[in-house]
């Protein structure tokens, strides 16, 4: 049995078209990705009940337990508080962090 790479995507929702791209051509090179399960800047209005961007935020961070890395979603070098929180907490549980683009701190 094949044991293959997990990876979580992490970035913005308003990258909805660059997360379907990059889960698609992750996928397509043999790994397991896991990715949001809500674009609430891209028209998931759900995400703006009470108490529903912190369930996700805390879910998002499961998924990051889940996974061998993280690969971030950071078009024109964008990277949003909740990003950069969880680019923090992938580096804090040894998972490999990658970009789309090049990143500086």
């Amino acid at each position: 049995m094949k044991a293959y790479n997990v990876i979580t995507l992490c970035g913005s929702t308003k990258f909805k078209t660059e997360f379907l791209q990059v889960q698609k051509e992750l996928t397509l090179q043999g790994n397991i990705v896991i990715s949001v399960g809500l674009f609430g800047h891209s028209g998931d209005d759900e995400v703006w009940k009470e108490g529903t961007k912190e369930m996700l935020d805390d879910m998002h961070k499961r998924k990051i337990d889940m996974a061998n890395e993280i690969f971030v979603i950071n078009k024109n070098g964008y990277v949003g508080s909740s990003t950069k929180s969880e680019i923090a907490y992938a580096k804090s549980t040894g998972k490999t962090v990658r970009f789309l683009e090049p990143f500086e701190k």
